[in-house]
């Protein structure tokens, strides 16, 4: 320690060098060109941006100077930081202190130091310029180097301001840790692969609750107590950066193995989990993603790694590497979201088919279900199985709903003006028996269509009627009473009571298609299907099985007493005029072609 510097002054400095982050990181382009310049202004061929350690001075930026730190003892910089003033030495041989200096023996005569003072006070180093000849400076030199030293202050200040340090855990935040990411870039030019890590402390639902529950207070708490465990697992040489809410970012150590770091993440991820505060409400995952040195975008690799920790969540898991396959699947779901709107209102992208109900005992076409079809102008047809899941996780379900049932009933009362009667189905989502003007918009359209109240079924998945139980039966009572056909959709794959469902105003059953398919030959859906059936009718409802392609399955639901059926076998689902077609055609006659056409079809 200089001798210049009391213990207790020097404990304190050292303490606001080391909040600053700045010791042993990466060139950066800010300060080599304030350093530069000041060999500029010389005519030197040296200058740095030196801050003083324990027993070291380290070149944050250095011009014409070959290493990166030296020894502490004899340095003239130590003498700038221990007296707080500009230090100018013209020969350093002829200058009794410094004559036997290391910077002395290696040839430098000449050094010129301005202190890099802090708004408290603390001395972190100096900006200096050292040359081989003695020299000496003017008043007009010495001012233009305080003027240079105060703009790297004033750059050191800037990073540490509210827009590169997170106010709650007091590390940098993601801004720093892009400008960070850029200048290692400049650090190791060639585009070395390295590995940077993400780890997300909670889900959005758990901070939620936390907050609620707790307070903001709590959240900051299990933040900060985090970036402790994190800081002091990475060590004094590894930076952290606080990027999110509750997101840490920082990188491996060059050279690192994947395997290894990911089971050294997966470590630090369980030793945090037995903490009192992570162990009740939250749920901590990583995300690593390797990269290029110099090349990554810093936004895109926090992304990639966000991404990984969201799959290692999905996947219940406390580690993932990122995947640009699953990257890829996630893109394009979050594209099939946000382009949806536009399609909503360009009629050209949107469409609906028809696929008929067959009633078994006749072979008559009782009835269509409307389905919902989607020819992205980029990607193509796109499976409804796809995007609709998609969409009912968005603002948009309640408006595709609303694009289906009037699409629907136009295309009714244009078969009504061909002749044909028949009733179709619409399918809602969960979201739509939450609406409070569901049943009124529903019922105010057929009227203003001229439609009877029969002449729309509405169908409901299990888990739709799951969702608000109160709501969605006074929503499903009203559509009822009505008149307004209603049915359960993919019955069996939901995780609803029986208790509930014989309390639901359904007047149809639809046995989903993952228990008719392969029915002839698998003896316990065949028992599953044969009970779902018995039941249904024991509780007065109707029962469609869907999913129906072969004869042998057919007949075995026909023996087995279901009602109607979709599938394959029969007809797929069908554009409006295909439909006509088809149902006009007296030699198809909604049976398989093998079968008899002695049936009429569903005429008014």
């Amino acid at each position: 320690m200089d001798p210049h510097l009391p213990v207790r002054l020097e404990a304190a400095r050292l303490d606001a060098l080391r909040k600053l982050d700045l010791l042993d990181t990466p060139a950066s382009e800010a300060f080599d060109r304030i350093t530069r310049m000041a060999a500029q202004l010389f005519g030197l061929p040296m200058a740095a941006v030196s801050l003083t350690d324990v027993d070291r001075q380290w070149f944050k930026s250095r011009v014409g100077i070959d290493h990166c730190a030296t020894p502490r003892a004899q340095a003239p910089c130590g003498q700038v930081v221990g007296t707080a003033s500009m230090l100018v030495v013209s020969d350093l041989l002829a200058n009794d202190r410094y004559r036997d200096s290391i910077l002395a023996a290696s040839g430098i005569r000449f050094y010129a130091g301005a202190p890099l003072l802090t708004r408290d006070g603390h001395c972190l180093g100096t900006l200096c310029v050292l040359g081989t000849e003695p020299r000496t400076i003017s008043a007009a030199e010495r001012g233009g180097l305080a003027d240079l030293a105060a703009m790297v202050m004033a750059q050191i200040e800037l990073q540490h301001a509210i827009g590169r340090i997170d106010p709650v855990s007091g590390i940098p935040n993601r801004n720093q840790f892009a400008d960070d990411l850029a200048d290692l870039g400049i650090e190791q030019a060639g585009g070395a692969t390295r590995l940077a890590a993400l780890v997300n402390l909670a889900t959005p639902e758990q901070v939620s609750s936390a907050v609620r529950a707790l307070g903001a207070g709590f959240v900051e708490d299990l933040v900060r107590d985090a970036a402790h465990m994190l800081r002091a697992a990475l060590g004094p040489g590894r930076k952290l950066y606080h990027v999110g809410l509750t997101q840490f970012a920082f990188l491996a150590e060059p050279g690192a193995d994947l395997a290894r770091f990911c089971d050294w993440l997966d470590a630090w991820i369980a030793l945090r989990a037995d903490s009192p505060a992570a162990r009740f409400v939250s749920t901590a995952t990583a995300g690593v993603a390797p990269f290029a040195a110099g090349q990554a975008d810093p936004f895109d690799l926090l992304r990639d790694m966000y991404s990984a920790a969201h799959d290692a969540l999905e996947g219940s898991y406390r580690v993932r590497v990122f995947s640009a396959a699953q990257n890829a699947a996630f893109m394009r779901r979050f594209r099939i979201a946000s382009e949806f709107g536009a399609a909503l209102a360009d009629d050209s992208q949107l469409r609906l088919v028809f696929q008929p109900k067959i009633e078994l005992g006749t072979g008559r076409c009782v009835g269509a279900e409307a389905l919902l079809r989607w020819r992205h102008p980029a990607l193509g047809e796109i499976a409804p199985g796809e995007f609709i899941p998609v969409i009912e996780q968005t603002a948009l379900a309640r408006a595709t709903t609303r694009w289906v049932l009037e699409r629907a009933l136009r295309q009714l009362v244009a078969w009504r003006h061909a002749g044909l009667v028949t009733q179709v189905a619409v399918n809602v989502s969960a979201v739509n028996l939450l609406e409070p003007d569901f049943c009124a918009h529903v019922l105010g359209r057929l009227q203003a269509h001229g439609l009877a109240p029969g002449a729309l079924a509405i169908e409901i998945t299990e888990s739709a009627l799951m969702i608000n139980r109160v709501l969605a039966a006074s929503t499903l009572a009203a559509l009822s009473a009505g008149g307004v056909q209603l049915a359960i959709d993919d019955f069996g794959t939901g995780y609803s009571s029986l208790a509930y469902l014989q309390s639901v105003p359904a007047n149809v059953v639809k046995i989903d298609q993952s228990f008719v398919r392969d029915l002839d030959t698998d003896r316990r859906k065949r028992a599953l299907v044969a009970a779902m059936i018995k039941l249904s009718h024991d509780l007065g409802q109707l029962v469609v099985a869907e999913g129906v392609e072969t004869a042998p399955v057919a007949r075995f639901l026909a023996g087995a007493g279901c009602d109607q059926v979709q599938g394959y076998l029969y007809a797929r689902p069908m554009a409006p005029a295909q439909f006509e077609e088809w149902i006009c055609a007296e030699w198809t006659l909604a049976r398989p072609r093998a079968s008899h056409p002695s049936a009429q079809p569903a005429y008014a």
